[in-house]
């Protein structure tokens, strides 16, 4: 009986510990939630609506109050103006009204059919209905007023402001959504072109990073002078501002004063320089055979694998070490030759980490956008979906076609990770 009543207890202790590290953990859930559902939300739904750059700033009425002479006789005769205008191209505002405070020593001797004067109210304010306003619409109220001190006239009208009010549609709230985003996106050729060229990209550009990555690991495990100095400088690509790398390689391939189409002329190898990033195709021939080879996006493939492969590198040797050198040793006295050595026990052990920097290089590939964009600026056959994204959003100032290829390209990397994580085998050693 003691037994089980100290069960009991001991059960309810760690659910009251349970709910409180729920509790605990609470405020960083909502965090995490906050920074990455809320922008995520926000895309997919801009993608169903047709929001241009310029729908981002709501629609707004726009003021403007004049001091004017109404008699040049009479200097105590005031006449106020209010300039009014909806700055829109699109939208109308309905139910436009505005107040503004009459001053103290003024009194009003000739008001607007639209406004009125609200004596019950201190101090008395100037009410004016505008109605429903049209894009670009714009017009005038005036109000003459008589001031016992001409002189402070125009000081005490501008002290005050006028307050406008108005309603209107805004299309990034509204609940009106539509697929014509979509079916412009998938009807356009040129999406499917941007498509084919994305996935070229990001899998030989990912292949390439994790064979030169295995390439350096299983050199740098050997012990030779200065192995530490070499690491260092391999992972100079990686570590490198992005902008200075990419300035470096367009100065060294320049048509003009490149280094590169320098020595290739000298060698003989070319007769004329070659447009390395601004040329989309190029023939080369290969076993008696001609091929157009994608010119400008095999520079930018080249790119991605020369900076990204430290990283894979980074990974794959750390694994590597882990293997026991025993290992290796036995199977040098039995025979076994390096490639064979790498072939039945270093690839066995690096699989697993294989498979999954394959997969994490392909999302951040496939997302990648400043290294085509400062390398050919997505010209010249190197248009990928992320660059689309910014062109559509920015360059054409469609916010809404641009969600919509954001979210296709979250739709494309969702499912080939899961079906990636779902073949992954789970006890990868």
């Amino acid at each position: 009986m003691e037994n089980r009543s100290s069960q009991i207890n001991a059960g309810a202790l760690v659910r009251r510990e349970r709910r409180l590290a729920y509790k605990l953990l609470l405020p960083t859930f909502l965090l995490v939630l906050g920074v990455v559902l809320f922008p995520l939300f926000a895309n997919f739904w801009i993608s169903f609506k047709p929001v241009l750059l310029a729908d981002l700033r709501s629609p707004e009425l726009s003021i403007r109050e004049k001091v004017l002479s109404a008699s040049e006789t009479k200097s105590d005769i005031v006449r106020l103006e209010y300039r009014y205008r909806n700055p829109s191209k699109k939208y109308n505002l309905t139910e436009v009204k505005f107040d503004d405070r009459v001053p103290d020593g003024a009194s009003v001797q000739e008001v607007d059919p639209r406004c009125k004067i609200k004596v019950d109210l201190m101090p008395r304010v100037i009410s004016c209905e505008l109605g429903a306003l049209e894009p670009k619409a714009r017009g005038r109220v005036a109000v003459t007023l008589a001031f016992y001190e001409p002189v402070l006239a125009r000081q005490l009208l501008l002290k005050t402001k006028p307050e406008a009010s108005f309603q209107t549609k805004n299309v990034l709230t509204s609940f009106e959504f539509t697929l014509s985003n979509y079916f412009k996106l998938f009807s356009s050729a040129e999406f499917w072109n941007v498509l084919k060229i994305t996935i070229y990209y990001t899998v030989f550009g990912t292949a390439g990073a994790l064979l030169m990555g295995l390439f350096a690991a299983q050199i740098m495990r050997s012990v030779f002078p200065g192995r530490a100095i070499v690491r260092g400088f391999l992972l100079f690509p990686y570590v490198a501002p992005v902008i200075a790398v990419a300035f470096s390689w367009v100065v060294l391939f320049d048509p003009f004063s490149g280094v590169i189409n320098h020595l290739l002329i000298e060698m003989g190898e070319i007769k004329q320089p070659i447009n390395f990033f601004g040329q989309r195709t190029v023939e080369v021939e290969l076993f008696g055979h001609k091929f157009n080879l994608p010119l400008a996006l095999s520079m930018v493939i080249l790119f991605e694998i020369w900076r990204y492969f430290p990283l894979s590198f980074l990974f794959i040797l750390a694994r590597m070490q882990s293997i026991p050198k025993d290992v290796y040793e036995a199977a040098e006295m039995d025979g076994a030759s390096p490639l064979q050595q790498f072939w039945f026990l270093s690839l066995p052990n690096i699989v697993g980490i294989l498979a999954i920097l394959f997969l994490l290089r392909f999302i951040w590939t496939f997302n990648k956008f400043d290294d085509i964009f400062l390398l050919t600026g997505g010209n010249a056959g190197t248009r990928t979906l992320t660059v689309n994204v910014y062109e559509q959003a920015f360059a054409v100032s469609n916010l809404g076609a641009g969600a919509a290829v954001a979210s296709v390209v979250f739709a494309i990397l969702l499912s080939v990770s899961g079906i990636f994580i779902y073949f992954l085998p789970k006890d990868h050693g």
